[in-house]
């Protein structure tokens, strides 16, 4: 039970981000409201300002006006104090963006290998070739998430020629490369691994990007295959770089699934927003919206409907679709529309304005003003 005399922030929620959605911007500030737990009869502030008791919480509206911002509320009764301290970030530029990404990556790094000799642009490869299309066309921004090696250990990153490297440099302003797993199977690699085994992967894919495309192609931003991995296990990415993990954040028999390390409560926090930092690892979480490969092309257009009817989910839309479903050599995944499956979302954000971005140009890719 409570403490009676311990004030309890309950909304916002401790590392929330908070944007134009979450209050009234006033001038360079976002007014919020904040809701809190405390005894009806004490008296109570947030951040020095008197909070007031509407019969089941106390509330008080708070300017926001720096990005990093401490809410200390304070409760007094029968002459004891305490307080409960939280961190919010507010996310002055916010505006509708998206982000395309791509996970399981590694067949179209074989087969530009496989023809380094014939090739005279990593845009020869068609699956390359479809997505500078879509960035011609749309403006998009992708971002690949690959392996370090096939399943089979036919290749490895290793392989890859360093020929194309000023190519892949020049065309940095809208592609992205890290570190996805070292390859595609077993299942949840990295669930119950040590921090050691992460980390060691993480380095063999980074190593190569940088060998191969250079840093420029590198981000603080990146999601590990199945999007499990455990809280040390994240906290040595954090040491190398990465900042910022990207997931589905569902629940599985009753567990968080896809969801890193995060309990329960975080889980369902994340299922309704499109961002959270977990301040005690200093870590960004994003929200996947939708996995294209995962519905028919037929409901690509309504499900990014549903999603954009609340707009703490969709103010960031991030796509994403896994490379298997465009390969024809991989018959049981192999989806003859996937290309389609992409420009029916790409059409859908490009025409309500979203703007392309990549998550490391400015705070998780909204654009400076």
């Amino acid at each position: 039970m409570m403490d009676e005399n311990i004030p309890c922030i309950i909304k916002p929620i401790d590392g929330a981000i908070l944007n134009r959605h979450d209050g009234e911007v006033k001038g360079k500030g976002l007014l919020i409201e904040v809701n809190l737990r405390a005894p009806s009869e004490a008296k109570v502030f947030v951040n020095s300002i008197p909070a007031k008791w509407d019969g089941q919480l106390w509330r008080c509206i708070v300017a926001l006006t720096e990005h990093r911002t401490e809410l200390i509320a304070c409760a007094e009764l029968r002459e004891k104090k305490s307080e409960h301290h939280i961190v919010v970030l507010y996310d002055r530029n916010s505006t509708p963006r998206y982000r395309m990404s791509v996970d399981d990556n590694i067949m179209f790094l074989r087969d530009i290998a496989h023809n380094s000799t014939d090739y005279r642009s990593i845009f020869d490869d068609p699956y390359m070739a479809f997505w500078r299309e879509m960035h011609r066309r749309y403006g998009t921004k992708v971002h690949l998430n690959i392996y370090y090696q096939t399943v089979d250990g036919s290749f490895t990153l290793r392989q890859m020629p360093d020929k194309f490297k000023n190519e892949w440099r020049e065309n940095s302003h809208w592609l992205r490369l890290t570190f996805h797993a070292l390859q595609d199977e077993p299942a949840r690699p990295y669930r119950n691994a040590p921090a050691s085994e992460i980390e060691h992967d993480f380095l063999l894919v980074t190593e190569e990007i940088i060998r191969f495309a250079g840093e420029e192609l590198l981000s603080p931003f990146t999601t590990i295959h199945w999007g499990e991995a455990t809280r040390e296990g994240c906290r040595a990415l954090r040491k190398q770089g990465i900042h910022g993990l990207v997931g589905y954040f569902v629940f599985h028999n009753g567990e968080p699934a896809v969801s890193y390390y995060l309990d329960a409560d975080h889980t369902r926090y994340m299922q309704e927003h499109d961002y959270w930092w977990d301040r005690s690892e200093d870590i960004f979480f994003v929200h996947h919206d939708i996995v294209l490969n995962a519905f028919p092309l037929d409901r690509i257009t309504p499900e990014l409907e549903r999603i954009a009817e609340n707009p703490h989910q969709s103010e960031i839309m991030e796509l994403i679709i896994h490379e298997q479903y465009f390969r024809e050599d991989i018959p049981h995944l192999y989806q003859p529309d996937a290309q389609q499956k992409v420009i029916a979302a790409l059409e859908w954000v490009t025409e309500r304005g979203y703007k392309p971005v990549l998550y490391d140009e400015g705070f998780i890719g909204a654009p400076e003003p």
